[in-house]
């Protein structure tokens, strides 16, 4: 009993300093860009700068830490759901259904890429979302439902190869949408606003529920299969809902952001890392290390070579890959002292 109650101490104070850094960087993301910190002070004498700090900064530090968290959340379930830590929320086809999504929408209706219009972000937001989660579906087609989660793990390899090869055709012969797919493919939190963040903080609420509330179901497929079989769980509804937390939460993330690398695979591993928790825990804070990982390579973005930006997308693919292969050099050397 009292290590359960170490443990959950461990994961209350991970949380609470989470929460805490989360608050810093807010501070932080509001006062960082073109206009620096004094444009932050100066923000009740000059509109202009009220006006940059209530409407594109603080929706795309906030909006950042919910993309995050919805990709914490899809991670923490995905390698929970397939027992595979290297598990990440883009494996049952929703990143290549989303691209392909956003793909065809450029080229049937001929948006410009750089145009901030609402119809035009609604336009590759419904087609990113849609495209994601009509990947999830496929894949569920190909697996023949969720019964076998390997055949559903190897279908949605298949899916997001295939999906992905049809989006490099559809871009091959349409160049012009060359570079508005590049500013997808790497990742943008530029283009979050308030209607987003509100759209992404209402899916995380639900999908924050039904994962922990389905923590048990998590624990007891991480003992295998036949395990959780014999403790008389529904597992083919539960594995429904657990996929269908992936793609919900994936999707929005996706559709708001663009392919945001390693944030999904890499939250899971941190929290593990500092506070080994069961997954009812887990998945929540998962979710709060997602969101502060974005929030933080957000705000690098925009501070490491301003006024200019960097794609966040690259970051965490560099931020996020060097801590796995951190962690994964380390297990490896105490492995072999002990």
């Amino acid at each position: 009993m009292s290590v359960v109650m170490q443990a959950d101490r461990r994961g209350l104070g991970l949380g609470l300093a989470m929460l805490l850094a989360a608050a810093v960087l807010l501070a932080v993301g509001v006062s960082v860009g073109s206009t620096g910190l004094a444009g932050l002070l100066d923000a009740r004498q000059d509109p202009v700068a009220w006006q940059i700090v209530r409407d594109i900064r603080l929706p795309r530090t906030l909006g950042a830490w919910a993309a995050g968290a919805l990709l914490g959340v899809a991670g923490a379930v995905a390698q929970g759901l397939f027992r595979n830590p290297l598990a990440d929320p883009y494996l049952l086809g929703s990143a290549s259904g989303a691209a392909l999504g956003v793909a065809l929408a450029l080229v049937l209706t001929g948006l410009s890429p750089f145009a901030t219009e609402w119809v035009v972000r609604l336009g590759l937001t419904g087609a990113a979302f849609g495209g994601a989660v009509a990947g999830v579906l496929l894949t569920l087609v190909l697996a023949s439902g969720v019964v076998h989660t390997l055949r559903l793990l190897l279908s949605g390899v298949v899916v997001g190869v295939v999906l992905g090869a049809a989006r490099d055709l559809v871009t091959l012969a349409n160049p012009d949408i060359l570079q508005a797919m590049q500013s997808f493919m790497l990742g943008s939190t530029g283009f979050v606003g308030w209607s987003a963040c509100a759209v992404m903080l209402v899916l995380l609420l639900p999908m924050l529920a039904v994962a922990w509330s389905l923590g048990r179901t998590l624990d007891a497929l991480a003992l295998g299969e036949a395990t959780a079989a014999s403790l008389g769980l529904p597992l083919p509804a539960m594995r429904a809902a657990l996929v269908g937390v992936i793609a919900l939460a994936t999707g929005a993330s996706v559709a708001q952001t663009g392919l945001i690398a390693f944030v999904g695979l890499a939250a899971p591993h941190l929290v593990r890392s500092l506070a080994p928790v069961p997954y009812g825990r887990l998945v929540v804070l998962s979710a709060l290390a997602g969101g502060l990982l974005l929030m933080a390579a957000d705000v690098l973005a925009r501070w490491l070579i301003a006024p200019q930006e960097l794609p966040v997308g690259v970051l965490t693919g560099v931020l996020g890959g060097s801590y796995l292969l951190w962690l994964m050099h380390r297990r490896s050397r105490q492995g072999r002292l002990s």
